[in-house]
Parts: structure tokens; sequence; C-alpha cells
């Protein structure tokens, strides 16, 4: 099977699935239909499928699929992923898939009146930020695995947002890394990636997002 043409390398990218997967407790994904199938079996969602490209093959995926709460990821836009995949399928706005050199990403201190811990359990770093109330303000994680080094679930709070949390959190996560060979990859949603860029992250390629709604959404 040949791939569509993608800017995503596709080892990175399997790397990227794998240390995804490591950093929430996953199953490891593994090849399926030209991509890679995880099976979350989570109440909001039964199974995921990563694509680098697009390929015909998720054109079969798609149609094959009946029920709800099965997630097909795809480095594209979400115009091609929605001409890959039908009406029945709902598409959820595009994110984007993002790399980083060794350039530094600025300060990681967070302002006064915040406290930044950083905890490890084996190939995963978790980082808080917590007011000085006790409020948890911002917090992310990372996984090593695979030679990629994958930032996941970069969070802030609403009402502590603009104070550069994000920022400090990313710059814990990033001095946390073991080797120097790990790549740095993130999936940023549409708000998200101007602060990144801002960061020294480049878009590689937008990463969209389609899903069968249940009768009950």
């Amino acid at each position: 099977m040949t791939h569509m043409h993608s800017a995503v390398d596709p080892d990175l990218f399997h790397g990227w699935t794998v240390a995804r997967s490591v950093s929430r407790a996953l199953p490891v994904p593994v090849a399926d239909h030209g991509g890679w199938r995880v099976d979350t079996n989570s109440p909001v969602e039964f199974r995921r499928y990563f694509f680098a490209a697009p390929s015909p093959e998720i054109t079969a995926l798609a149609d094959s699929i009946v029920q709800p709460r099965i997630f097909l990821k795809l480095c594209a836009t979400t115009q091609a992923l929605g001409e890959l995949t039908g009406p029945r399928w709902t598409l959820i706005p595009t994110g984007y898939w993002m790399t980083r050199d060794e350039a530094p990403i600025g300060p990681g201190i967070p302002p006064d009146g915040f406290i930044l811990s950083q905890h490890r359990d084996g190939d995963v770093v978790s980082v808080t930020v917590h007011h000085e109330d006790g409020t948890l303000a911002a917090s992310g994680y990372a996984a090593e695995t695979a030679g990629v080094y994958a930032y996941d679930r970069i969070v802030t709070n609403p009402d502590f947002r603009r104070l550069g949390l994000a920022r400090a959190v990313m710059a814990e996560l990033a001095a946390a890394r073991r080797s120097p060979d790990s790549r740095h990859v993130l999936v940023a949603s549409q708000e998200g990636q101007p602060l990144y860029a801002s960061m020294g992250w480049a878009t590689v390629s937008p990463y969209a997002t389609a899903v069968i709604e249940s009768s009950g959404d």
C-alpha cells in the first residue's frame, strides 16, 4: 500500500504513538489498516486509530465501523479526513502535530505565589504548578520511549492563564528529558499552537479527528 504525501516522518509518528500510550498507561499501539490502533476502552473512547498520512485504507476502515466512540486521527486537514471518512463521521476541529529542535524554550520559573513540582514514574514525568492557596494552576506530562519525548495533556486552569505557567511546565518537562537524542513531539490545539510556536516549536502537519457520534450525543 502506498501512502499519499505527508510531511510527517512515519517512524517518528509511530514512536510518538508509543510514547503517548506510555504517558497515559494505555496499551502499546498495534499496526492496523496502514496506521496504528490503541484499544483505549474508556467510558468516552473505545478505540483510537492513528495515521501519519492519508490513505485509501482509512476509507475502508471508516466504512467498516458502525459503533460510536471510535476515533480516527490523521496528520492532514479536516477536509482531507472528511473526504476519506464520509458523512456518517463527525469532524472535530483540527489540531497540529508539532516538533521542536534544541533551541531554548525560555524561562521555566513560575511567577511569585506559585509552586512548581516534578514527579517521575519510570519513563513518565509529570509537572504541576499550584497557587499558594493550594489551587492547581497548571499541569503537564511527558513520556520518553522509542526515541521520542512526547509532551501530553498540558493544561492551564482558566483562572490562571497568561501568567507564563504553561511555559514553565513545558520548560520543566523539557529539562527532565534523559536522552539528548529523543525527539520532542506534541499535538497542539488551535488555541495552543501559537504559544508553542513562540517557544520554538514547528508545525509539521495539521492533525484531524473524526468520530461517529452516539445517538445520545
